[in-house]
């Protein structure tokens, strides 16, 4: 059945649910870290120009504008705002499950524990990263890394999945030291996989799972390998190993966008989205196995880059399918030049030139601009001599041999690949206003049983209060 006879069968069966009461038996909720309606969007019309069709969280039929604040700012950071959405009260910046006042909150995933649901939370980032640690983890500070692993395994939750802890997983000189969270996890019941074979192969009835595919996160949609699953093959184990008659709470998190759009890399960002809408898909297929016990809920936590769908450059034109130009992250990119700078071969501007037309579809040379969208790939004179500077400055770095273990120092020496991308994104339409968070207001949508209470403007806290009220 298409996507849009799925979701039409779901308005019935959310009206159902609105005039029963019923409580969702199976709960998916989506959160793309730094996805506001920009992202959203954007993403919507490089998937229709790619012959996918629009996106089908988009495609949901109860919508609403989400307000993001956190209780101690106005552009939240990710663990008051995944608070917000997982407890259902708003936080300050940087801390996780709990108030203001330090006060311990309940998310709706260990409201849903203690009712007896099984709980999967998994993402593309570090399990113990700040979105998926609000529906687990109580402490004042995000960067706790080992004590919040210790949170991980105290939540008894089944299914987790996604990177690891950095290198905190035996952190020796915490006060709170238990040994090695891995070593911890198993006694505690959990099959640890590292693998995707060995997580492919868990099936039902092997108790709890904690699939760590990475110490740090996993691969960007767009450099993918298939060395790591997908959050779609996550959300589809979860379902495999979670379901049952007593029901479940799935928790997906697309947690590489955010550093994308803090990049303000565009095409990285819009395959981000769009393999967090195969995960939604997963759960719509599910949902039409269950049409009127599932409820499915996609948000974002907070906007990211101030990503603007037109730039002054293009005027009323946007060229989002420019960006399936590009072949890998510009972060890979850069990896790429300064391997070749360094590499003792000779290695110029030229050959830097042909990489970047592998690998962004930007064109030189007039000559070669022989189709309409070769010449909107042109570069102009201008914008080559800008390439040339950048190329210039990054083997004047290497040729120092800076240190690159400092934040600002890996910058300096990657002013040619963020160069590559600004242009492309110029080229797109695609505009940025910061490298940061942003306020703007994220969009919700929700289908399926309760899903009718998802409408009109919502704090970020209401989502969790909406759940609970459900789930009571």
């Amino acid at each position: 059945m298409k996507i849009q006879a799925i979701i039409g069968a779901a308005v019935v069966a959310s009206l159902c649910c609105a005039l029963h009461a019923k409580a969702p038996r199976y709960v998916f909720v989506f959160i793309g870290d730094g996805m506001s309606t920009p992202q959203r969007m954007v993403a919507d019309e490089f998937s229709r120009e790619s012959g996918r069709g629009p996106l089908a969280m988009n495609s949901l039929p109860y919508q609403s504008t989400t307000r993001t604040r956190a209780a101690n700012a106005l552009i939240t950071d990710s663990a008051a705002a995944a608070t917000a959405i997982a407890c259902g009260e708003k936080a300050n910046n940087c801390s996780l499950g709990v108030a203001p006042d330090g006060t311990r909150l309940e998310s709706v995933a260990e409201l849903a524990h203690k009712k007896g649901m099984k709980v999967g939370i998994m993402t593309t980032v570090t399990i113990v990263h700040a979105t998926p640690a609000g529906f687990y983890a109580h402490r004042k500070s995000r960067g706790e890394y080992y004590n919040i692993a210790l949170d991980l395994l105290d939540s008894g939750f089944e299914f987790f999945a996604g990177g690891g802890v950095y290198d905190k997983y035996d952190d020796a000189k915490n006060p709170n030291y238990r040994g090695n969270v891995f070593d911890l996890a198993r006694k505690a019941g959990y099959s640890v996989v590292t693998n995707k074979a060995d997580f492919a192969a868990l099936r039902p009835g092997c108790g709890k799972a904690w699939g760590v595919f990475n110490k740090f996160n996993l691969d960007f949609a767009i450099d993918r390998t298939g060395r790591h699953p997908s959050l779609a093959d996550m959300v589809a184990k979860a379902v495999e190993l979670l379901d049952g008659p007593q029901g479940f709470f799935i928790m997906a998190e697309g947690g590489r966008l955010d550093a994308a759009a803090h990049g303000n890399d565009p095409a990285t960002v819009v395959h981000e989205a769009v393999a967090m809408d195969d995960a939604v898909k997963v759960a719509l297929a599910f949902a039409e196995r269950h049409p009127d016990e599932t409820l499915i809920v996609t948000t974002g936590d907070h906007e990211t880059g101030g990503m603007a769908m037109g730039f002054a450059g293009t005027g009323y034109k946007f060229y989002v399918g420019l960006l399936a130009k590009q072949k890998c992250a510009t972060d890979t990119f850069s990896d790429m030049i300064a391997e070749r700078i360094g590499s003792g071969d000779s290695f110029g501007f030229d050959d830097a030139k042909r990489l970047v037309t592998e690998n962004f579809g930007l064109i030189f040379d007039a000559a070669e601009a022989d189709t309409p969208e070769k010449k909107l790939l042109l570069l102009k004179e201008s914008e080559i001599g800008e390439l040339k500077k950048a190329f210039k400055k990054d083997v004047d770095f290497v040729a120092a041999k800076k240190a690159e273990t400092r934040a600002h120092d890996v910058a300096r020496r990657r002013q040619f690949a963020a160069t590559a991308k600004r242009l492309l994104s110029n080229h797109a339409g695609v505009g940025w206003s910061s490298g940061a968070h942003t306020a703007l207001p994220t969009m919700t949508t929700a289908q399926g049983c309760g899903a009718e209470n998802f409408i009109g403007f919502l704090e970020n806290y209401d989502i969790a209060r909406k759940m609970k009220a459900l789930l009571k």
